[in-house]
């Protein structure tokens, strides 16, 4: 890394939080940095690559893509073999000069990751404090860094408009547009559809409750600009649910944003790599090891957006005022705020909060995502059981008044139908 125009706020925040820096042997002249976390992904290679290099050329040329080639010290025989043919592969494709490509070898004899930290979050972490080094900091355009994975694909316009939007709307934070591409294999089609349509509903849920929290957080399609990269001090090393708790760090210190009019395809295969999110979940439907067609009830975002309405208004009140309200939206509710520990904390907020600025930060720090997340499976677990997933969804969409359900006659749908529920979902959530 020798970038000498490097701000003094990148120069900081590496000495004290990076956690290894790689020479990416790379200019420091780009806009946009993408880094893609890759781990027993040799056969996903080409046509994530293909995707790419349909880019705009234009845009092409101020992006890089650094991929982290990595897995943990313990790593199967055979993972290490995929690995090394993904290192050899993308040194081939980077002697094409048709996309910008750094390979950060965090796989082979010496490099790999540590067996305690080893996983998805340190992998971009690495490869996201890294690539502070190679932005051209004079551009007087946005700097941003951009999260994808191995396994996914892009549209077309994917940078065109990232670039664009980025910076026509000032954007410090977001996410593109996704849709699970689906297979010649109905039963992973099954079970993709099922759980986007989890994704979406929950999201879709919190915009019903007017919640600050009402995004996804999928760690393949994530960004956000250098500076408030830096503010939140960089990514996490968690080993799976990193892009969790990044997106909703990020959404403490500015606004997160969605680019509606690019995708990002995530393959709906099975997969090993983490305990969370699109593979797992696959795995967990073709298991039948559980009704995968269950989801939160209508009354939890309900019970939530009464809560909110009180609890996020502009006026502070005691605790005493929010715990006595609580209990007319909900018993469940005062229950989960004395389980949280509300009266206390909330008492030692006021007196530590002198401008009604910092208690309105105060409410959206202390009842954040996480905590939202906690409640919605409080009460399912208290007193609303999970539904029927069409019932719900047509519960939500009915009250909500976004959209008229589908037809059904089954409890269980059609895959045709179950594909209108996903469309219906996709455009409002």
């Amino acid at each position: 890394m020798q970038n000498n125009t490097i701000p003094d706020i990148v120069k900081k925040y590496l000495n004290k939080y990076s956690f290894r820096l790689e020479d990416l042997s790379a200019k420091a002249d780009y806009e946009c940095i993408v880094v893609i976390p890759i781990l027993d992904e040799f056969e996903n290679l080409e046509e994530l690559y293909s995707s790419l290099a349909v880019q705009s050329k234009h845009h092409l040329a101020k992006t890089l893509f650094v991929f982290v080639v990595n897995n943990s010290e313990d790593a199967s025989n055979d993972v290490l073999k995929n690995n090394l043919a993904s290192i050899n592969l993308l040194n081939q494709l980077k002697s094409k000069k048709e996309i910008n490509i750094a390979v950060i070898d965090a796989s082979t004899k010496g490099n790999e990751l540590p067996l305690k930290t080893a996983g998805v979050g340190l992998a971009r972490k690495i490869g996201m404090d890294s690539a502070l080094g190679y932005f051209n900091y004079k551009s007087k355009n946005k700097k941003f860094l951009v999260c994808l994975d191995g396994d996914c694909t892009v549209s077309s316009n994917y940078l065109e408009d990232l670039f664009s939007i980025v910076n026509k709307e000032k954007l410090n934070a977001g996410y593109v547009k996704y849709h699970h591409l689906l297979s010649r294999n109905e039963e992973i089609n099954r079970a993709i559809i099922v759980y986007e349509i989890f994704l979406r509903y929950y999201v879709l849920g919190l915009k019903y409750a007017a919640s600050p929290y009402a995004f996804h957080t999928i760690g393949s399609t994530m960004f956000c600009d250098y500076e408030h990269y830096i503010k939140i001090e960089g990514m996490n090393k968690r080993k799976a649910a990193e892009d969790f708790y990044f997106m909703e760090k990020l959404s403490k210190v500015c606004k997160i944003s969605e680019i509606s009019s690019a995708f990002v395809y995530p393959s709906p295969r099975p997969s090993w790599r983490v305990p969370f999110g699109t593979g797992q979940r696959v795995n967990r439907f073709l298991s039948k090891s559980q009704n995968e067609y269950l989801l939160y009830p209508f009354e939890s975002f309900d019970i939530l957006k009464k809560w909110l309405q009180i609890f996020n208004s502009a006026k502070a009140e005691t605790a005493e005022y929010y715990l006595n309200e609580s209990k007319n939206i909900s018993i469940h509710l005062y229950n989960f705020l004395i389980n949280n520990n509300f009266e206390p904390t909330w008492n030692n907020i006021i007196i530590n909060s002198a401008k009604s600025g910092q208690l309105i930060l105060q409410k959206k720090t202390w009842f954040d995502g996480f905590r939202t997340l906690k409640l919605i499976h409080y009460l399912r677990d208290n007193g609303f059981d999970a539904q029927n997933m069409f019932y719900a969804v047509d519960q939500m969409l009915n009250k909500s008044g976004l959209a008229n359900p589908p037809k059904r006659t089954e409890e269980i749908p059609s895959l045709t139908v179950q594909l209108e529920y996903l469309e219906i979902l996709r455009k409002l959530a």
